[in-house]
């Protein structure tokens, strides 16, 4: 069996890349190669050594097998080894172009092909020796070369249609040699060309999550010092308001005022130690194991606190064999998160219900929030997550950005698509390798909104 290392990731430009490209026109050569020299045999009559040329030919294709071999093993392949693989190809077809004509025959240009692709990947200097190595077996074909017939102008053996009565092979050789190359050249610049604008938009989307990373970090600042300034005065509104209690009776309407206001500031303190503690856990890579089911069931128990009204719907679906999560408050709140801006969709569509599902593999584990509100408009979706915008009128966009920025912490993605029916349904899907990892990954802002 290959190992599995043989098989990984190359970036489009990379020399193993590079190899395989030119392993698969290796391929294309043979068989061109073949039916060419069947071709001028066999229906043309000319007198060519058929047997050297076979010959040259199945080395090509031996030293193709054995380029397909290298590339599965998990050695490191280097422009070098790129460059000796060009070599031998440049050899093979001057040893065959030695056989048929050399210079004179129109596919010597065939030499411009590999150099193009090698300007595509190499470094200047292995770029250089790979001109090198071409222009010197364009000098031998040049002037050591056996001559071909006379190919000038030459009946088509049995050909009864007068348009080929009498062709000019060497035009026709030309012609061929054009299309060959403008296919080649035309595939690997389109290829380039999409590529660049992959990596293009792989650079914009880098600076934009650049750019809501820094929101984020400084949203959390603002928040820690707040935190830290509202610690004070939070403690002297509870001693006044303690000392108020005590002057006036709970039965009377001063007194029941004066008791809700003492529960408002204690929760106020409570959502404090709160955000300390999270942070804490956070710093901490402090994480509760769970299951799949109880982590999704346990984030439905926590929104129904928080939205009584809101009716949540909740599906599961998961694998036996998916191992228990270890799940850290961040991707608790995110996925709270979801479900509170979904909430919020739903009653201005003028609907008190939230569907949450979830399913899992072996791989991946996959929730979608799907909510009956209106809809977000393209521009809000496009940009849900990475820039700081609302559909709703007093939003302030932090939901679906600290959303995505936990989820991607994890290797995961989240999406939002209009809902069938109406509405939007979130998606997000994390790799189960990433949840169950020995060490999770350090956070770069906090998930809680």
């Amino acid at each position: 069996m290959p190992n599995s290392t043989a098989h990984r990731p190359r970036t489009p430009h990379s020399p193993r890349a590079l190899a395989a490209t030119l392993a698969w026109l290796r391929v294309c050569a043979v068989i061109g190669q073949l039916t060419t020299v069947l071709f001028v045999a066999q229906f043309l009559r000319l007198q060519i050594d058929e047997g050297a040329l076979f010959a040259g030919i199945a080395a090509l294709a031996l030293f193709d097998v054995f380029v397909w071999w290298r590339l599965r093993q998990p050695w490191p392949l280097g422009e070098t080894e790129v460059v000796m693989h060009l070599a031998v190809d440049s050899g093979v077809l001057c040893y065959l172009l030695y056989l048929t004509g050399g210079a004179a025959n129109p596919f010597v240009t065939l030499y411009i092909i590999p150099i193009a692709l090698a300007a595509m990947t190499l470094s200047p200097r292995h770029l250089a020796a790979s001109v090198l190595i071409a222009s010197l077996a364009y000098l031998i074909v040049l002037f050591y070369h056996a001559p071909l017939p006379d190919i000038a102008h030459r009946a088509l053996a049995g050909a009864n249609v007068d348009l080929f009565h009498r062709v000019d092979l060497h035009a026709l050789g030309m012609t061929m040699n054009f299309v060959i190359s403008a296919v080649l050249l035309g595939f690997f610049i389109w290829r380039l060309a999409r590529d660049l604008s992959e990596r293009e938009t792989t650079v914009r989307r880098e600076r934009e999550r650049a750019l809501r990373d820094e929101g984020i970090l400084a949203i959390a600042t603002q928040a820690a010092g707040t935190a830290h300034e509202l610690n004070t005065p939070l403690s002297t509104i509870r001693t006044l308001v303690g000392e108020l209690r005590r002057e006036h009776p709970a039965d009377s309407p001063l007194g029941e005022d004066l008791a809700l206001l003492s529960g408002q500031a204690e929760r106020c303190r409570n959502i404090l130690r709160e955000l300390v503690q999270i942070g804490s856990a956070q710093l901490n890579e402090q994480a509760q194991e769970q299951t799949l089911t109880e982590f999704v069931e346990d984030c439905g128990e926590r929104f129904r606190l928080l939205r009584p009204a809101i009716d949540l719907e909740i599906r599961i679906i998961t694998p036996v064999q998916m191992p228990p999560l270890r799940i850290v408050p961040a991707l608790r709140h995110a996925l709270l998160n979801v479900l509170n801006n979904a909430a919020d969709a739903s009653v201005q569509g003028g609907r008190e219900k939230v569907e949450l599902s979830a399913s899992g593999t072996t791989a991946d584990i996959f929730i979608e929030v799907r909510d009956y509100g209106l809809g977000l408009p393209s521009s809000v979706r496009e940009a849900a997550g990475m820039r700081f915008v609302s559909a709703k009128r007093d939003g302030l966009g932090l939901g679906l950005v600290l959303t995505n920025a936990t989820v991607e912490r994890f290797q995961g993605t989240l999406r939002a698509i209009p809902a069938i029916g109406g509405g939007t349904t979130t998606c997000l899907s994390v790799p189960v390798a990433s949840l169950t990892a020995a060490k999770l990954p350090r956070a770069r802002a906090s998930s809680s909104d």
